[in-house]
């Protein structure tokens, strides 16, 4: 059976041609950070690039988003008012422009109803069909996903728009089948594990597995339409889709680029390093610290030792931005401080490794040795001297100290430090925010309309009969970000 029945967008924002180009000088700031001065002889250098999405929301393309709900037994009561409270927050906060597809699953799987244009009747009756989700017996998570991924790769209308699956679940999968080997393809897929009893291990490896995607770990169930609201949030402001950023060496060698587990590309004989981002959200950033080895020079004289380009897609629209070049100055007289932004960050890069290590030592029934790497990290990143105060460092100290406590016996590990592991390990791995326990206090990555989607999803768990404002009022009430100026905050 194809699904190859997506409505059609009766009336669709251009964002394409003309329109495009008008808006291209706005919409990614790049930023190079490095020492200006290197010795003379043979050296080690540093470079850290920094891409920021600096897009107008009124141009926005259009979302096609398929939730994959689970409705297994242990969904009944509480959890499923829950999901059903989150979904009808989703649901409203969708435009004309955007469709919705919604999956369940739990022996097998069902697709309630096909890609459909949001308006004030596919409103309704998508809550509708919401409210009237009941449980059944068994996880499949395998056959919802495959079902949700049918539906975003039969679609007739594909170009220049925004495909994402969010898939929520409480449970373990109880078949045969493996949800984490499932072919993903190109779609990004945002897992979101709830209760004691979901598998943190594979929702974080189908999110791994796709491109961008992201996974949640939603320790209280009364957080599920904030958690939810948070990648929400990212979705409906992709500044640009298909983000790659290319460095080739000049009078350098590329060592090392880290930029997190994004795909790379190296070609050898140009002596180049591809990274693929896929889609950058609004005010999101992405860094990349490239490790360069400098040959030594008889005598002072200025040097080009990385050449950048990057480019992306916008309403389908491939787009090339102007290249940069990084110099130096190679002098007998160097003595120049590596930049607190990019001791930070490697910083950042290590804490995360420690984490990872520090999970899988947990996982080994070395609690011990887990705590140690943790209070390692913990001193690693109160030692940095950062004289601008970057609050980056301050979360990343609440990040290490929450999961010390959760590690302070196998069983509260087993339950919640396993989940908060994984969650963070997938946030610093993207680069982007992925809720972590307790979705308010560790805000690691996050965007100012996720701050904002914060604030209206707590608001409509407490009044869901009171609409949240549309898209176009967030757009409003955000301030025009200026995108020459400092890239500023974490």
């Amino acid at each position: 059976m194809s699904f190859n029945d997506d409505e059609p967008i009766v009336a669709i924002q251009d964002v394409s041609g003309e329109k495009a180009e008008h808006f291209i000088a706005e919409l990614i700031k790049a930023t190079v950070i490095s020492k200006s001065e290197a010795p003379l002889e043979e050296t080690k250098f540093k470079v850290m690039l920094e891409l920021m999405g600096v897009g107008s929301g009124n141009h926005r393309s259009g979302v096609d988003l398929v939730t994959v709900l689970d409705v297994s037994g242990s969904m009944q009561g509480e959890k499923l008012a829950r999901l059903k409270t989150a979904m009808q927050f989703v649901i409203k906060k969708l435009s004309p422009i955007d469709r919705l597809s919604v999956v369940t699953f739990a022996r097998d799987s069902c697709r309630l109803c096909p890609l459909r244009q949001i308006n004030e009747n596919s409103q309704a009756e998508i809550e509708n069909l919401v409210n009237a989700l009941v449980t059944n017996d068994g996880t499949n998570i395998t056959a919802g996903l495959q079902t949700g991924l049918k539906v975003l790769n039969d679609r007739s209308l594909t170009n220049g728009r925004v495909a994402g699956i969010m898939l929520l679940s409480d449970g373990q999968q109880n078949t045969e089948d493996d949800a984490a080997q499932v072919q993903l393809g190109n779609v990004p897929i945002y897992t979101f594990g709830f209760g004691a009893d979901h598998d943190p291990r594979v929702l974080k490896a189908i999110a791994d597995n796709s491109p961008g995607g992201t996974f949640s770990d939603v320790q209280d169930i009364d957080n599920l339409s904030i958690a939810i609201s948070q990648c929400f949030a990212g979705l409906l402001t992709v500044v640009v889709q298909d983000l790659t950023l290319s460095v080739t060496q000049d009078e350098s060698t590329i060592e090392k680029v880290s930029s997190g587990n994004y795909p790379q590309t190296r070609d050898d004989a140009a002596g180049s390093v591809a990274i693929s981002f896929g889609d950058l959200y609004d005010q999101e950033l992405r860094k990349v610290i490239v490790d360069l080895s400098l040959p030594a020079v008889p005598s002072q004289a200025s040097a080009n030792v990385l050449d950048v380009d990057y480019t992306y897609r916008i309403g389908g629209k491939l787009f090339t931005a102007n290249p940069l070049c990084v110099t130096v100055t190679r002098t007998g007289t160097s003595m120049e401080l590596e930049s607190d932004g990019v001791i930070t960050e490697e910083n950042r890069l290590r804490t995360a490794e420690i984490i990872e290590e520090s999970r899988v030592l947990a996982d080994n029934n070395k609690l011990d040795n887990a705590q140690e790497k943790l209070v390692d990290a913990l001193n690693l990143v109160e030692n940095v001297v950062d004289e601008s105060n970057n609050p980056l460092l301050d979360a990343l100290k609440d990040e290490v100290q929450q999961l010390l406590r959760l590690m302070k016996s196998q069983e509260i590990y087993e339950k919640q430090g396993r989940p908060f592991a994984l969650s963070s390990e997938t946030s610093h791995d993207r680069q982007r925010f992925a809720a972590r326990g307790d979705v308010e206090e560790i805000r690691l990555f996050a965007t100012p309309r996720m701050d904002a989607y914060l604030e209206q999803a707590r608001s409509f768990d407490e009044d869901p009969s009171k609409a949240p404002p549309s898209v176009d009022d967030d757009v409003e009430q955000e301030p025009v970000v200026d995108p020459h100026a400092p890239i500023s905050g974490a």
